[in-house]
């Protein structure tokens, strides 16, 4: 008996040290004092100056570091800002200033392990998150929707999602204010997001591709963008929207449509936005894996190719279907627009790649050739 108790209680005494060992490895060693890159390769701007106002497309150069604290993340973004300010290009209430798609996203590795900043691989970056954050994983899996098939990545987008929309809204809430500009926020990841007495919060349910306008006065935009359709690759975790339900914004400038990435490549996005009369069309947008804009298209992602562009898949290359069939064409074709911005995420986010170069759209469409680089576009209404 006494024996019994006895390895009882070396195993109690065994698992003590194992969880106080597991607390001071989670607890330490957060953050990173590596120095972030704060270079900008390109400021070209589009059209005359006028008195009807301008958009500032950020074509980001990203990098794990930059989200590994709010100071990192704020710093990167009035980076850009001071950047376009020394332009001449952001007018007290009159400039819309375009973020990327995900550019929120990556807000999930905020305050961990230095370590994952520098992992070579995506993979080793969030092995090590899911092993510190283990417990809000394991719930987060074991309460995701039973529709959701690739719990793993849901699980890692969702666990952290109150902290991240607080750091989201804040930082993008005070520079908007200070600069005076309405900023679109690129995209974020956030479980059923909503908009309560201005402040935006998140719930336990369904992820979805989420972009925020927030308003020159600091205020966040009540009306959300949930992207109506997900890619090939989000399919698994994140779940579409009808495309009747995308809204358009009033802004001082004009009324505003917004369309995630992929959204711009659809009609039925289109004849949402024609019926509620935008004068220009937003797309903040990804796309991974490096080289793929020159090389030949494959088609549409997460969804059929329709009819008309079958003939040209394999045929010509993505950058040229990103002006041939997403905004830079479908906005004047099929919502009567001739103003409007396709921005892209560039930068070295772990192994995942990030291609593809601003489109512009000012009576005819023109992709920036500026793949792999930071840049500021402007384009003056």
């Amino acid at each position: 008996m006494k024996t019994a108790k006895k390895i009882l209680l070396w195993i109690a005494s065994g698992l003590f040290l194992v969880m106080i060992a597991y607390l001071i490895w989670a607890n330490t060693g957060i953050g990173s004092k590596a120095t972030q890159t704060l270079k900008l390769d390109v400021a070209e701007a589009y059209g005359d100056s006028s008195s009807k106002g301008n958009i500032v497309g950020v074509q980001a150069f990203m990098e794990p570091i930059d989200y590994a604290s709010e100071e990192n993340f704020s710093r990167k973004i009035r980076f850009y800002l001071e950047g376009a300010k020394k332009k001449g290009w952001l007018i007290p209430t009159k400039t819309l200033v375009v973020f990327p798609e995900y550019f929120g996203t990556w807000l999930v590795t905020l305050h961990e392990k230095e370590s994952i900043y520098h992992a070579p691989k995506i993979e080793e970056g969030l092995q090590t998150m899911v092993l510190r954050n283990i417990g809000k994983f394991f719930t987060t899996y074991i309460s995701s929707p039973d529709s959701v098939k690739d719990k793993v990545k849901y699980s890692f987008f969702a666990m952290k999602a109150p902290t991240i929309a607080k750091v989201y809204q804040e930082t993008f809430a005070k520079l908007a204010k200070e600069y005076q500009v309405t900023i679109v926020g690129g995209s974020i990841l956030l479980p059923e997001p909503i908009v309560e007495y201005g402040v935006l919060k998140t719930g336990k349910g369904q992820l979805y591709n989420t972009s925020v306008v927030f308003e020159f006065d600091g205020q966040i935009n009540s009306k959300l963008i949930k992207k109506a359709y997900p890619t090939a690759d989000e399919l698994g975790f994140i779940c579409p929207v009808k495309p009747e339900t995308i809204p358009v914004f009033q802004t001082p400038i004009g009324r505003m449509g917004v369309l995630i990435c992929a959204d711009a490549w659809f009609s039925e996005a289109y004849q949402s936005l024609k019926t509620k009369a935008v004068d220009f069309v937003i797309t903040p947008s990804y796309s991974n894996g490096i080289g793929y804009w020159a090389k030949p298209w494959s088609g549409y992602s997460g969804a059929e190719t329709p009819d008309e562009a079958k003939a040209d898949v394999g045929k010509i290359s993505l950058g040229e279907a990103w002006v041939k069939y997403a905004m830079g064409t479908r906005a004047t074709t099929e919502a009567g627009v001739n103003k409007g911005m396709n921005v892209f995420l560039q930068g070295n986010l772990w192994d995942l790649g990030a291609d593809g170069s601003t489109i512009v759209l000012s009576d005819s469409a023109r992709a920036t050739p500026h793949i792999g680089k930071s840049a500021l576009i402007n384009l003056w209404l």
